[in-house]
């Protein structure tokens, strides 16, 4: 089930903040957990049996921290583990317990078969034959590296006592499970929304704020992600391109994957706050970023600080020498673009852009590029971002190989120009186009225009929700981006 299906729309979510208002507070949670359940299994009751495992893992292990600790159990709360005692053999066996079941089980289903491809290459180079080990051809479950990093990240944080270990497994099952950053976030830190399990308010400006959330989210995705994605998809299969065409499905692209991501958040957020709820936010206008570094302050926020928490920082951070650093940041960003697919596209993705902060990182803020007017550091950044786009959006590395070339006008045009043009450069589209871009680089964000809300803005989001489900009816199912990681 997709936010943005006719089932969702007019029927779970409806049903789910008609529940949200007529139960008493203390079945709240049991409801949410239940319909959260519902709405994760729709497409494959199945996966239910993961998400359960982790769920079950890490509360259990939050529980097991605490009684190894030699503190109480008894009492309405558990305690805190006190941050500057050491921890002792079997308190470090169950957060060992947490990450290796966490990760063997993301490990298994969404980069085995990835594996399994490299060694058989590998062994084959050798000399020693292929098909030594057989593909599964797994299907990834949806929302995976999304809810098995937020409940591994409980259990790091109840070790390191930032946070207080859960007795009751309800909110627990709801904290992991929530539908509206299940599938695809942002990643919620259980420190930061653990009171509201308790305690949290449901208000008319509350309630409204959400709306609009929401309605600028879906009018995101539908009007603006999904016309960009036409393009892009055309320009990344159309073989070699001239290089007007291949900048303009690349920046098409870039468009596509910021408003089709955030216009997941922002309907995660809108719909938490129609729930009670409040959500960190995971996206400040990265487009606007004038070097890489400020582009990762600014992009996908919930997981740039998860790498930053328990990658960057564990590994040592920025207190050693410069070149450990390098090679810290290098090693996150390497990783964090294997957490996006099992693909080398995405682990080259992953060094750009740990190679442009290492690169930043030496360069410092006295350098001539940072004495440069911004407009020019936002242009270059957001071309470098492009230009690593590639990696992320072509199929296999000799199809990012040809689009490249394009880019830099060194293919031989195979493409059909007029054909491509009559589908990509309608007025429509390139109206869409000219669109996102006034939106990237000079409309408020949601965050902002929600703030404060007049007649004029309820008006013009409402409208934007009508239009957008009015364009949904004409539209196949096109389920967001982020899914697939």
């Amino acid at each position: 089930m997709v936010f943005t299906s006719h089932i969702f729309i007019f029927y779970f979510l409806p049903i789910v903040l008609f529940l949200n208002f007529l139960l008493p507070f203390n079945l709240l949670t049991l409801m949410l957990v239940t319909m959260s359940y519902l709405f994760y299994g729709w497409a494959n009751p199945h996966w239910l049996v993961l998400l359960f495992t982790s769920t079950f893992v890490d509360y259990f292990c939050g529980l097991g921290l605490v009684r190894f600790s030699g503190l109480p159990m008894d009492g309405p709360d558990l305690p805190w583990l006190p941050r500057d005692q050491s921890r002792n053999r079997a308190q470090k066996f169950v957060l060992g317990l947490s990450m290796t079941s966490n990760l063997s089980i993301l490990g298994f289903f969404k980069y085995y078969d990835f594996g399994v491809t490299n060694a058989n290459a590998l062994l084959a180079a050798l000399g020693f034959g292929t098909g030594h080990m057989r593909l599964l051809h797994l299907a990834l479950p949806i929302g995976i590296s999304f809810y098995t990093f937020q409940s591994m990240s409980y259990a790091i944080d109840v070790y390191r006592g930032e946070a207080r270990p859960l007795r009751n497994p309800i909110d627990f099952a709801c904290f992991v499970a929530l539908f509206p950053h299940q599938l695809a976030g942002p990643i919620i830190r259980y420190f930061s929304i653990a009171e509201q399990f308790r305690s949290r308010t449901m208000t008319v400006a509350k309630f409204s704020r959400g709306v609009v959330f929401f309605s600028l989210g879906m009018s995101k995705k539908i009007l603006l992600a999904n016309p960009m994605a036409h393009v892009a998809d055309h320009a990344f299969t159309a073989g070699a391109l001239s290089w007007h065409d291949a900048w303009y499905g690349v920046i098409a692209y870039a468009f596509q994957i910021y408003f089709d991501f955030s216009a997941y958040s922002d309907m995660a957020v809108g719909m938490a706050l129609m729930l009670g709820f409040l959500f960190t936010k995971n996206f400040d206008d990265p487009y606007r970023a004038v070097n890489i570094t400020d582009f990762w302050r600014r992009w996908h926020m919930a997981l740039s600080t998860w790498l930053r928490d328990y990658l960057y920082i564990p590994l040592g951070g920025n207190k050693g020498s410069s070149s450990r650093t390098y090679a810290n940041l290098l090693t996150v960003m390497l990783l964090g673009g294997l957490w996006h697919g099992a693909s080398w596209n995405f682990v080259i993705w992953g060094g750009i852009h740990g190679g442009m902060l290492a690169a930043e990182r030496a360069r410092g803020k006295a350098s001539i590029y940072e004495r440069l007017p911004a407009v020019i550091r936002v242009a270059i950044t957001f071309l470098v971002v492009c230009f690593s786009w590639v990696f992320f959006r072509a199929d296999s590395l000799p199809a990012t190989g040809q689009y490249l070339k394009s880019l830099l006008g060194f293919s031989s045009i195979t493409a059909d120009s007029g054909a491509l043009n009559a589908t990509t450069h309608t007025p429509y589209h390139m109206l869409m186009f000219v669109v996102c871009a006034i939106i990237v680089w000079a409309a408020p964000q949601t965050w902002n225009f929600s703030q404060k809300l007049t007649p004029a803005k309820a008006g013009l989001s409402l409208g934007l929700l009508s239009t957008s489900i009015i364009v949904l009816w004409t539209q196949t199912v096109n389920p967001f981006l982020y899914f697939q990681f």
